[in-house]
């Protein structure tokens, strides 16, 4: 039985010498790479924290001295020490979370995935147990180095270190990295101090001058190392960083060096007060293709070759990111007053050929995305055109900046939302489905939803044309799909895709929803029911046209990828009453809850969004035995006509 078959909780790692911890590292990082090759997910982070996690539970006491981890993506080793050792499904229906998630264990205490909050989260429970007589109990907070680039950890910081009287440890995971190389100034001075010749001289020849000793000289070293780091962090400087903050600095410690490691944890464990321990690792530690991966380090993989690091299952068709990726550098050809911004983000995003083609029209400004906007609306009132590329669940963080810097200020500034809607394997905090509800409350701002890859190379064509309010364009994670011509584009844009014979439903569709709106116009034909789908093309504001051919039609449908509260669907009932309108509107979307991981089609299906399901429900809508019920026809299909309350009229 290997060491890892018989690590069921943290506390087992006490029984284990150094030797064999230092053989569960190994374990652990074979287990990584043959059972998240099968999987895919964050290989190339998790490699790094290895020693880390694992000197982290030999030390503290979890649960109950809790360990935040900032971002969650680096917890499958956590997940491993804490007794979650089947990775069978990782990230699937069923199976383990990518991420922390409180329902698998004790264990987890922060689920979300959105960086530089940990040290909050860790300010606010060192307080809790400050105030409620169990001060005994010490507060873990691991914060990358690509984290620090994000406002709050500074934020936390500052009031961490305004009362030391508590046990709170912070350790900067420091592998130079995000999800790229970390950006910026800080980025600069961190870098300095991890590649600093008087560090790595000094700790290398006294490493090795122990060594001649034997093992007596080798538990010197490792005994007056932790002192000693303090020494090196003078001579390099990196005490600078932490001087006006009174917080203990410890480091930088080799974090792949499991004794040192320890004893660094148990002086700060032992310190009594706020304390920063600087931990420096290498992401994708001993996996070769990792470390030759120079993009980003395998941070996250699909399923893989274990052996050689190559992808399997064939070549992936080509994504909504590359279509935007070639779009945009084309714009940028067109217009030199285009620019481009993102959050850490640059080749998740698709920025990375603009990056190469202009590169000095790029700015990445690390984990700050309230920084993006901001400087975006700067941008604008200079004379550029920016061009904001995120995910979508991190528009969430710049809401603020996006209605009082951008709109309230007429600003024309762009924003590409990458991987909106259901996301799938990632859970409840990469799911981009709160955009289009909180965006279109926004004054003047327009919302478009591309519905295939000439779509969005025309709508952001349009997008950067208008100087005057922030435009938005959102796609969904994966493959494109076919392209779905027009019937005929009307005179404000939107696009007819399908007509029945009658116009008894009018299904409006939200981007990628429109292939599903035509098999279900299909599904109504086969009832006799006549459909008409349209795209609008830019969702808000609600066209004109929808308007008029509402009022045509007996029921209408929205479909998106986005929760129901708020979206665009409300939007378009509240325009249609406003119009003196009153066809029925069925608003179809995502529930207003946190859906767990699972793949699309799973959360789908879940949400009656598939297209059997949503033509079942139109069907008895029209027939008047489910609400909301179609407007009456008298006469229709040679049936009496319906009450609204669904009873036959006389």
């Amino acid at each position: 039985m290997s060491l890892l078959d018989g690590i069921a909780g943290p506390r087992d790692l006490d029984a284990l010498s150094q030797d064999e911890l230092a053989t569960l590292a190994e374990e652990v990082r074979a287990f990584l790479v043959e059972n998240v090759a099968r999987t895919g997910g964050h290989l190339g982070p998790n490699l790094g924290v290895v020693e880390l996690t694992i000197a982290l539970h030999r030390v503290f006491d979890s649960p109950s001295d809790p360990i935040i981890w900032d971002t969650g993506h680096q917890s499958y080793v956590h997940k491993l020490l804490t007794g979650r050792q089947d990775f069978s499904a990782l990230r699937s229906r069923g199976g383990l979370a990518g991420y922390p998630q409180r329902s698998e264990s004790e264990h987890d205490v922060v689920e979300s995935s959105h960086a530089s909050s940990s040290l909050s989260w860790a300010d606010g429970i060192s307080r809790a147990f400050q105030r409620t007589g169990r001060a005994d109990r010490h507060v873990v907070a691991v914060v990358g180095d690509g984290a620090l680039t994000g406002g709050m950890t500074w934020e936390a910081l500052n009031n961490i270190t305004d009362d030391n009287e508590r046990n709170l440890v912070i350790v900067v995971n420091d592998n130079g990295r995000s999800y790229a190389p970390t950006i910026g100034g800080m980025a600069r001075y961190l870098n300095r101090v991890r590649t600093g010749e008087v560090y790595r001289d000094l700790g290398e020849k006294s490493g090795r001058l122990a060594g001649r000793f034997g093992a007596a000289g080798r538990a010197l070293y490792r005994g007056v190392r932790g002192g000693t780091h303090g020494f090196l962090s003078r001579l390099t400087n990196n005490s600078e960083l932490y001087s006006q903050l009174d917080i203990k600095y410890l480091g930088p410690v080799d974090g792949h060096d499991l004794p040192a490691l320890i004893e660094t944890l148990q002086l700060a464990k032992a310190f009594g007060a706020p304390v920063l321990v600087h931990v420096i690792t290498e992401k994708g530690r001993g996996y070769q293709p990792a470390l030759d991966d120079v993009a980003d380090q395998f941070h996250a993989v699909g399923r893989i070759d274990p052996l050689t690091g190559d992808p399997v299952g064939g070549a992936s068709a080509r994504g909504w990111t590359d279509v935007f990726a070639d779009a945009l550098v084309r714009v940028g050809e067109e217009r030199d007053d285009v620019i481009a911004i993102t959050a850490a983000m640059l080749r998740p995003t698709g920025l990375a050929p603009f990056a190469e083609r202009f590169p000095d029209r790029v700015y990445d400004v690390g984990i700050a995305e309230q920084h993006a906007v901001a400087s975006a609306a700067g941008l604008a009132y200079g004379g550029l055109h920016p061009v904001v590329a995120l995910y979508a669940t991190f528009m969430n963080r710049a809401f603020d900046q996006v209605l009082m810097d951008v709109a309230l200020h007429r600003a024309g500034v762009t924003f590409v939302l990458d991987r909106a809607g259901v996301t799938g394997p990632d859970g409840p905090s990469h799911h981009g489905m709160w955009d289009l509800a909180l965006l279109n409350i926004v004054p003047d701002i327009r919302l478009a939803a591309p519905r295939d890859a000439e779509r969005l190379r025309e709508e952001l064509e349009e997008a950067v044309a208008v100087d005057d309010a922030p435009t938005v364009i959102r796609y969904p994670k994966g493959a494109v799909g076919a392209e779905i011509p027009a019937l005929e584009r009307l005179a404000d844009g939107v696009d007819v895709l399908a007509r029945g014979d009658e116009e008894d439903v009018l299904i409006i569709a939200i981007g990628a929803f429109a292939a599903t709106a035509l098999d279900v116009a299909r599904r109504l034909r086969d009832q006799g029911i006549g459909a008409t789908v349209v795209d609008p093309r830019w969702v808000v504001p609600v066209s004109r046209s929808i308007v008029e051919l509402a009022d045509r039609h007996r029921l209408v449908i929205t479909l998106e990828d986005g929760i129901r509260v708020g979206g665009i669907g409300t939007r378009v009932r509240q325009v249609l009453r406003e119009a003196g309108v009153d066809t029925a509107v069925d608003e179809l979307g995502l529930p207003d809850a946190f859906i767990d991981h699972a793949s699309r089609e799973q959360v789908l299906t879940d949400a009656g969004l598939t297209p059997a399901k949503i033509a079942q429900d139109v069907v008895s809508q029209v027939l008047g035995t489910r609400v909301p019920v179609a407007r009456p026809e008298k006469g229709w299909r040679g049936l009496p006509a319906m009450t609204r309350e669904g009873g036959a009229s006389s």
